[in-house]
């Protein structure tokens, strides 16, 4: 292992594990919205909008990342339309992360009882209220260990994000290797800075889940 050439080029490292970290959290904040939006028009079953969301789930479960950002960097531009890379990045990150979330928060919504909406009822509550101060906050914890496992599959799929050319830490690794074809250091540096990227992450979902727990909620 070449020590020295990991010190001399690790600033580039730096700078793209922050590019990668920036894109990530833009595409799954969306993602999250998204998933939210969806989850609840699934869950209420509002007829057109539901199939719609439905087909659009299906669509984006079914094909990988690499597809939708091959149609949103290649495809697009024959239509007139052209996206930068960290654009193409975010929106291939939420169009395929909106999904995900989208059954996660629908099946927390569904894991909520019944006796509690008809209880809110009773004491005169109105429906947004009933979904927004009962439901939604119980759905939301029930859901964490899911969203959890959906940002952590996200964060790892920017790995595919240098085929848009976007200089993020595949990127990087890969130029590396083909200027100076040192695999090892390359790699290695790939490898530590997705753990440090992804263990905080998966370390603080864990400690969420447990306070969750502990607090009751998703028994």
């Amino acid at each position: 292992m070449d020590w020295d050439f990991i010190l001399q080029y690790r600033e580039l490292y730096i700078d793209a594990a922050w590019l990668t970290i920036r894109t990530a959290a833009l595409g799954i904040l969306g993602a999250l919205l998204l998933g939210l939006i969806c989850g609840m028009i699934r869950y209420c079953r509002i007829p057109v909008l539901s199939r719609i969301i439905g087909m659009y789930i299906e669509l984006s479960r079914n094909t990988p990342l690499v597809i939708q950002l091959f149609f949103l960097y290649f495809g697009l531009p024959r239509m007139g339309i052209t996206l930068e890379s960290e654009t193409c990045a975010v929106t291939g990150l939420i169009f395929l992360g909106g999904s995900y979330m989208a059954e996660t928060f629908r099946s927390g919504l569904e894991a909520v009882g019944t006796i509690q909406t008809e209880s809110a009822l009773s004491l005169g509550f109105r429906k947004m209220q009933i979904f927004f101060y009962i439901l939604l906050p119980q759905a939301a914890a029930v859901a964490v260990p899911g969203i959890g496992a959906n940002v952590m599959f996200l964060l790892k799929e920017t790995s595919v994000f240098s085929i848009v050319a976007l200089a993020d830490l595949m990127y990087v690794a890969k130029d590396l290797i083909g200027l100076y074809y040192k695999t090892d250091e390359a790699l290695f540096m790939l490898t530590v800075s997705y753990l440090i990227i992804l263990l905080p992450v998966s370390a603080l979902f864990s400690l969420l889940e447990r306070r969750l727990r502990y607090a009751g909620y998703g028994n």
